[in-house]
């Protein structure tokens, strides 16, 4: 049983001496959108857009789990054109087996990030429950959503970027929510079963499927730059969505961030959870992701430490079993039964293993740069982020200065200074 604190015994303890830290900032090119409202408004003067809304159809309008910049007024403004004319609509949670895959939850989940009835000026109806709505030969049943099968009319708004699991030409977005999200738990088991590395033919395969029983209207698809901006909305009608998509994740895979070290003996991570990636944290960043699905990339890490939770991810520690360490504040705020949940519904069981749980950031440094191989401690490339997301201001160790003075996206901010540890051990937070 684990208690408030673990003791054990370290061979010659953690007193070890660190390399000195100094914050960073990085620079991406970040084209951003002026208006929200403005851009979704221009997307409905698409006739081929705006002839699929009749007055009087109830339009079902899925949003997910992912904390996606201004989520909350990217739906508002597209229930204000659905109403404009003279739809019907509602939002539901497309989102799989988040929110502990229950209605309640999922619905929580929307809420957290805005996605209130009263600001987006629509019902907001969830539910676990689905409809078959077809079985392939090979005995593979695709689900959905019983409100949105009982709808009129679909309509999902998702982000489009590069998937934590898997490369293909569709990966991450409106394709994906209609397949997994849309499924709930159900549908989400069934299409993993599959695995990873037959999503580049089975997502596409079931979302056709799903196009031909039900009536899809347009995708809501959102590209995000580095900043965690809004670069583009564009709306994608169905005719048009197997040919658009791929194109807009091209674009988000050269606007999104990145780690420029390709390799990093201990990565820090402040925070992980489901809004920050599917994965809590994106192996498109950290280079590193769940044994068995073929990987590659830059960076190279030799150990990684996790330190806390997102408050909205509500306790899913998703993805903590791809760490080594974590400190003993996460692991108290784990939520095992939600984590458990989303791992389950992925097949990929290593992702909700516990990794070594240590009391304090301070000892999980310490040990991170202990248990280096053939890398002394003073030498140690550390690099401290607070999450996959938020890659401007970093902060990295003294051996890897002359990478960063050397390199046009990156400048140091400050001179190299000893890592700064309050009374109850836990890192000073970043900048």
């Amino acid at each position: 049983m684990i208690g408030e604190r673990i003791e054990t015994e370290i061979a010659g303890g953690l007193d070890i001496p660190l390399p000195k830290m100094f914050p960073v900032t990085v620079t991406f090119e970040a084209p951003r959108l002026e208006s929200i409202e403005g851009s979704v408004s221009e997307q409905f003067k698409n006739p081929r857009v705006r002839d699929k809304i009749k007055p009087g159809m109830r339009i079902a309008v899925g949003c997910g789990s992912r904390g996606i910049a201004d989520i909350a007024e990217v739906a508002k403004a597209t229930i204000s054109e659905i109403k404009a004319l003279g739809g019907e609509p509602f939002i539901f949670p497309a989102m799989a087996s988040h929110g502990a895959a229950t209605a309640e939850g999922q619905k929580q989940v929307l809420e957290g990030y805005g996605i209130t009835e009263a600001y987006v000026g629509c019902p907001l109806r969830a539910t676990m429950e689905v409809e078959i709505i077809d079985t392939w030969d090979d005995g593979t049943r695709i689900f959905m959503d019983r409100y949105a099968a009982e709808a009129d009319g679909v309509v999902l708004i998702n982000r489009i970027k590069p998937h934590t699991n898997f490369r293909a030409p569709i990966e991450s977005g409106i394709i994906k929510m209609m397949t997994i999200g849309m499924g709930k738990i159900s549908g989400a088991t069934e299409i993993h079963f599959h695995g990873f590395e037959a999503f580049v033919d089975v997502l596409p395969r079931m979302a056709r499927t799903i196009m031909d029983k039900k009536p899809f209207l347009f995708g809501v698809g959102i590209v995000e730059n580095a900043h965690e901006q809004i670069a583009e909305i564009e709306v994608l009608p169905a005719e048009t969505l197997f040919d658009r998509e791929p194109e807009l994740l091209t674009l988000s895979r050269k606007l999104m961030s990145k780690l420029l070290f390709d390799e990093i003996d201990v990565l820090l991570i402040d925070q992980i959870g489901k809004d920050i990636s599917g994965s809590g944290f994106d192996p498109n960043i950290t280079g590193r992701n769940n044994r068995h699905i073929p990987w590659s990339g830059p960076p190279e890490v030799q150990k990684m430490v996790l330190m806390d939770l997102t408050e909205k991810t509500h306790g899913n520690a998703t993805a903590l079993g791809i760490a080594d360490i974590i400190t003993m504040k996460l692991y108290k705020k784990m939520d095992i039964a939600s984590t458990y949940a989303n791992l389950i519904t992925a097949t990929y069981l290593d992702g909700a293993a516990i990794p070594v749980i240590m009391n304090t950031e301070e000892d999980a440094v310490r040990l991170a740069v202990k248990t280096l191989r053939r890398v002394r401690p003073k030498d140690a490339r550390i690099v401290r982020i607070k999450n996959t997301l938020e890659l401007t201001h970093i902060e990295v160790s003294e051996p890897l200065l002359s990478l960063v003075e050397a390199h046009p996206q990156m400048k140091a901010l400050e001179a190299p200074a000893d890592i700064d540890f309050d009374t109850e051990g836990n890192l000073k937070p970043l900048f």
